[in-house]
């Protein structure tokens, strides 16, 4: 789509189409409230951006974001060291902390492999996470990569990695959506569920 205001305006909406899930008419549609909004609530923004890029980094130890050297699960004594989830991006970690159901530390990859984009194990943290393995403290690996084809991809060679080291290496189950419809769930997540069913005790 070409240019269809002039100056600040339209370099505003090409700007903002550029950022992901932004179509042009989000676009459009934010840069219009920007126009209108109060100065005040504009600079916010603008802080909140350039803070961001200033004070935010990457955790030296699992690659979550941080604003110390070192992100507060990784800094956390209450954290079991034994076990290490793996996931592709920091808001992976975001979205299982939610769940409140896992104690141990976290190790983030930084994407997952994906032949076609040209990602390679060698683009990822994965030397980081066999160089947090080496000293024997972790027992367990839990595999959190998404359950798509780059994801099981990822899975699958770290697991042919981390199997012969003597630890247990496990994958997140993946089957059917609460509030779901066996009729419109396709095999793959089908066979999914099947595979991780759980026995059911009185």
């Amino acid at each position: 789509m070409g240019a269809v205001y002039e100056g600040a305006i339209q370099d505003l909406v090409d700007e903002l189409g550029r950022l992901p899930g932004i179509g042009p008419k989000s676009a459009q549609r934010i840069a219009f409230h920007v126009l209108a909004a109060d100065p005040a609530d504009v600079r916010r923004l603008v802080d909140a951006l350039t803070e961001v890029k200033a004070k935010v980094r990457f955790c030296e130890v699992c690659g979550n974001v941080a604003q110390a050297q070192q992100c507060v699960i990784c800094r956390d004594p209450r954290r079991s060291v034994n076990v290490i989830c793996v996931v592709e991006e920091a808001k992976d970690v975001v979205a299982i902390e939610r769940t409140r159901e896992f104690r141990g530390r976290y190790h983030v990859l930084g994407g997952a492999i994906n032949p076609i984009a040209g990602i390679g194990p060698d683009d990822l943290r994965v030397a980081g996470l066999m160089s947090r393995l080496a000293d024997g403290q972790v027992t367990e690996v839990i595999l959190a990569t998404d359950p798509n084809v780059e994801g099981e991809a990822t899975a699958t060679y770290l697991a042919r990695l981390l199997v012969p080291m003597g630890m247990t290496v496990s994958r997140l189950a993946s089957g059917l959506p609460v509030g779901g419809d066996l009729e419109y769930a396709d095999e793959v997540t089908l066979g999914r569920a099947f595979e991780g069913r759980r026995r059911l005790t009185p």
